[in-house]
């Protein structure tokens, strides 16, 4: 078999009938919320916690959002559409959609590109590529063009039998490991000589596991054999019967360790070069003509990023907990529509990059996203999109990143005195709270015989290459206590004169010792 064609999403358009009859039995009560949420979830659809509504998420992939993909979500949002949200794994999340609003959307989206289904349940999510791939200065190579062809060909597994509960794939251009190659169900990073360094069954969650180097010094050109392994040795070794470990990172310990899953999926990977021709072929990185002026004075600017190519620039734009102003959103699509080049890349930690400005262009963006950004590395701190709004969430991710951020503000306190933290509501992770230098996972704690809202505290998590880690359990700490014991820690941060990262590396007991006076 040779690689199949790119699917044209306009051909998903006959898939829509089933799911209008179906939601539209939802929304008469016809149908019970757990088995819409089985069917729907194909349809990058799941009803909202209230069962008034729904949310629809739209793949980016590479977390690429094209000015034709920015014009579709800003005429959403003029369209009536009122909350928007960046996630964890650089798509976009539509929400508080009644079921007209729904189906013109998804139909309008293939019309454009866009691709939403698969966009839960059990099939391929989009693939996640390092936000500025093609235009870091400290990466190995541009490791787009590789990431849009493994999504491309991922879209021929959307009805594949006995599928993992979710199939993350993500792609590193540097050790960064922003969209964290090694630990996804799959993942490529890359290395100085051109070539990809290939990690398999990792990921967060319940029982989170470190991905299995499984190959080295693989050329970009092969990398869909390695996909359709990692399907294979699903199939044949991944607990699709049962739904709670139905993912790739259970088959490390069900088959006896690292190496016996290595060598699992070395014998797919070899029946896959035996029967099959999946060499890529005319793919490679774009070529950017566009220059500009050098301008130290705006590469000063905390916000901006200079990149590789001479005088052009990046823009990073972080709504807080990844919840953009629609008007933002909407005036920075129009402003990027007339410039050259320009795009937005999504962040695997809810914020974004307004890419290939020259000096003028970026100044203007930077006013444009002036007042919905963050101005501190605490306001890029992640939180999933809570309970509030999730079926299964515990608690409200959102609401508390929001009485946090509110809470430091008031404080004053300076600058790197406190991290990003990451906020899940519930184990699923989707806040990515294991990796965080602090992470809270929705919980509750038992005062006076009653259930409290609580989160359990992590500490010392690491998504950088060559030093992953995740953090280590601390406690149990009520809701209301949170934003004052981070406002305690950020204090005895800067009364030592040092950022966080250096104050925790010196003693990292320290910071069980203080959240220890707020658990009690």
């Amino acid at each position: 078999m040779a690689v199949p064609a790119k699917l044209d999403p306009k051909a998903l358009k006959p898939e829509l009938a089933d799911f209008r009859e179906k939601t539209d039995a939802f929304y008469a009560g016809q149908m019970p919320k757990p088995e819409y949420k089985g069917f729907s979830g194909y349809f990058g659809s799941y009803a909202q916690r209230s069962g008034e509504a729904s949310m629809l998420r739209l793949r980016m992939p590479a977390g690429r959002v094209t000015k034709q993909r920015l014009a579709f979500v800003a005429g959403a949002l003029r369209s009536g559409v009122k909350r928007l949200h960046f996630t964890t794994c650089q798509t976009i999340q539509l929400h508080d959609l009644v079921p007209e609003q729904l189906y013109r959307l998804i139909e309008g989206a293939l019309d454009v590109g866009i691709i939403p289904l698969g966009g839960g349940g059990d099939f391929p999510r989009n693939v996640m590529c390092s936000p500025l791939a093609g235009a870091a200065a400290d990466e190995y190579f541009d490791v787009t063009p590789w990431a849009e062809a493994a999504g491309d060909y991922l879209l021929h597994f959307l009805h594949a039998e006995k599928m993992p509960r979710k199939l993350k794939v993500g792609f590193s251009s540097a050790p960064a490991n922003l969209p964290h190659a090694t630990f996804r169900d799959l993942g490529f990073a890359a290395r100085p000589d051109g070539l990809f360094d290939v990690y398999s069954a990792g990921g967060l969650g319940g029982s989170p596991k470190f991905g299995v180097k499984v190959a080295e010094a693989v050329a970009p050109d092969q990398i869909l054999y390695y996909i359709k392994a990692m399907w294979l040795t699903f199939r044949a070794y991944g607990n699709y019967e049962n739904r709670a470990k139905a993912r790739t990172r259970y088959m490390q310990d069900a088959l006896g360790g690292p190496e016996a899953y290595a060598a699992a999926y070395r014998e797919k990977l070899d029946e896959v070069y035996r029967t099959e021709d999946l060499t890529l072929t005319g793919v490679a990185a774009p070529v950017l003509t566009k220059t500009g002026a050098p301008d130290a004075a705006l590469a000063a600017e905390p916000r901006v990023t200079a990149q590789k190519q001479p005088g052009l620039y990046a823009v990073a734009w972080h709504p807080v907990g990844g919840m953009p102003d629609p008007d933002v959103f909407c005036a920075v699509s129009d402003a990027l529509q007339d410039i050259d080049a320009a795009e937005l890349r999504l962040c695997p930690d809810e914020g974004a990059y307004l890419v290939n400005l020259t000096a003028g262009e970026a100044r203007r963006l930077l006013a444009l996203t002036e007042n919905d950004t963050a101005h501190s590395v605490f306001e890029t701190s992640v939180a999933c999109i809570g309970a509030a709004t999730c079926q299964v969430g515990l608690r409200d991710s959102q609401a508390l990143l929001a009485e946090c951020v509110a809470a430091v503000r008031a404080a004053g306190l300076p600058d790197g005195a406190l991290p990003q933290i990451h906020i899940s509501g519930c184990p699923s992770s989707c806040g990515t709270h294991q990796i965080g230098a602090l992470g809270f996972r929705g919980a509750a704690r038992v005062v006076d015989g009653k259930p409290q809202p609580a989160f359990t505290l992590f500490a010392g998590g690491c998504d950088r290459q060559g030093g992953e880690a995740m953090g280590r359990e601390v406690g149990i700490m009520l809701w209301e206590k949170i934003p004052e014991f981070l406002v305690a820690l950020g204090r005895r941060v800067a009364a030592a004169g040092q950022d966080y990262a250096a104050w925790y590396a010196a003693d990292p007991a320290a910071v069980d010792a203080l959240a220890a006076e707020y658990m009690n």
